[in-house]
């Protein structure tokens, strides 16, 4: 299929800035050029489709570098094919699936069944994370070597800390010898234990443990001094705290191989804005302090925090329908990120070129793939809509998850349109 898109505003960092006409074909941009310097192409087949991109943004497809599709084995909750799909309508073209399914992958016959099921979906790209140790259980370290053969790009064991020191310190040598990432699921489980939200006062008014900011920031220490020692690549996953932004910033100012993320609820939400137990307010790590969003914030402007990752995770009813202190950690997020990330524009925080950094170009950086703009290239690529207003409606996701704290929000800018490999896999309209 050939499309060409005229009259585009694209923003692809570092690369172009500016109103461009776009022609895709055969799953690669093939040509990036001034408005009406490309040939006319008769948009009357259904292999040849032209778009007016007036007032519209293009930018290198959105990648989501945390996200939980639940399959196999809690396809009730999500399956590949709904979660992909979901990832789609928020514009992201490729997502990153965390491991923690059922079974664990953490082995390549996992991996393997993880993108066959994905390339069938017919929609955003996956990028599988493999386990670090057997079953999530920190104890035995995965033959990682051969799950990347199978197609990982990445070992965690998100959901679960490794709290065995020297576990970390040889899973870091082993993937520096691999040349791929370790991401950091930051939590001291003895510090958290027992606990449903942040530690502060409106936990204790509802009677419920918290958990202190000291739970994450200890164990984002730990992995800096680790990460020092090895020389290896680290990644911080859905960073919360003041302290692990201040962490963070210094170990970059030493030059170490860190990078991490946020999640758009820790800069849009504290835990004052917690209805009394509410449990689509719950995650893990829970809505922090006022003074934790604006550090952030303050770590988004300034590039501590490299990316805004989703940290998506659907449950079903059931899971949440129950006593706070009970109900599931998680969050859904894939369809809501993109409005909310731009808030921060509207806000003055970041500009439309430092959030596409965040968004699209850190995260492929991340993985070590090439989402450039640019005749040659796979065309990923995600048109926004800036003016779009909408009202959050969890009942209209994709995603089979409905748990999410921004039911009924006011929400402005969504995805127009996603293409992922030259295909359309998504249209707002």
């Amino acid at each position: 299929m050939q499309i060409q898109i005229k009259g585009v505003r694209v923003i692809d960092p570092g690369h172009i800035e500016g109103i461009r006409d776009i022609s895709i074909k055969d799953g690669l941009f093939e040509a990036v050029s001034e408005p009406g310097q490309m040939p006319a192409v008769a948009n009357d087949s259904d292999d040849v489709k032209v778009i007016d991109g007036q007032g519209l943004i293009a930018v290198p497809g959105l990648i989501d570098v945390h996200v939980h599709l639940r399959e196999p084995g809690q396809e009730y909750k999500e399956t590949l094919e709904t979660g992909l799909k979901a990832a789609a309508a928020g514009g992201f073209t490729a997502v990153c699936s965390m491991p923690n399914t059922q079974p664990v992958n953490d082995n390549a016959q996992i991996t393997s069944f993880i993108l066959s099921q994905a390339q069938k979906a017919n929609a955003a790209r996956v990028y599988p994370v493999g386990a670090i140790s057997r079953n999530l259980e920190g104890q035995k370290l995965n033959d990682i070597a051969d799950m990347k053969k199978a197609g990982i790009w990445a070992v965690t064991d998100d959901g679960m800390p490794v709290t065995d020191s020297q576990l970390m310190r040889r899973t870091l040598e082993y993937c520096k010898s691999l040349d791929i990432p370790v991401l950091v699921h930051a939590e001291d489980q003895r510090l958290a234990d027992g606990g449903s939200m942040n530690e502060g006062l409106p936990a204790t008014v509802m009677g419920l443990k918290g958990i202190p900011n000291a739970a994450e920031s200890v164990m984002v220490m730990r992995d800096i001094a680790l990460a020092e020692l090895t020389g290896a690549r680290i990644h911080f996953c859905h960073m919360s705290t003041a302290q692990s932004i201040e962490a963070i910033r210094a170990a970059k100012a030493k030059g170490l191989r860190v990078t991490c993320e946020t999640a758009p609820h820790y800069f849009t939400l504290t835990d004052a804005d917690v209805p009394p137990y509410d449990t689509h307010f719950k995650m893990n790590p829970p809505l922090r302090s006022e003074e934790d969003r604006q550090a952030i914030i303050e770590g988004l402007c300034d590039g501590t925090i490299d990316m805004i990752a989703t940290d998506h995770a659907p449950h079903a009813e059931d899971e949440k329908q129950v006593e706070f202190d009970l109900a599931a950690f998680g969050i859904v997020g894939l369809e809501t990120a993109l409005a909310l990330s731009l808030d921060l524009v509207v806000r003055g925080h970041l500009t439309l070129v430092q959030l596409v950094e965040k968004m699209a170009k850190a995260p492929a950086d991340l993985i070590g793939i090439n989402n450039s703009i640019a005749p040659g290239n796979p065309a990923d690529l995600t048109l926004i809509d800036l003016d779009a207003g909408w009202t959050v409606d969890p009942d209209a996701f994709v995603s089979k998850g409905r748990n999410t704290p921004f039911a009924g929000r006011r929400l402005k800018g969504a995805a127009a349109l996603t293409i992922v490999g030259g295909r359309i896999v998504y249209t707002r309209d």
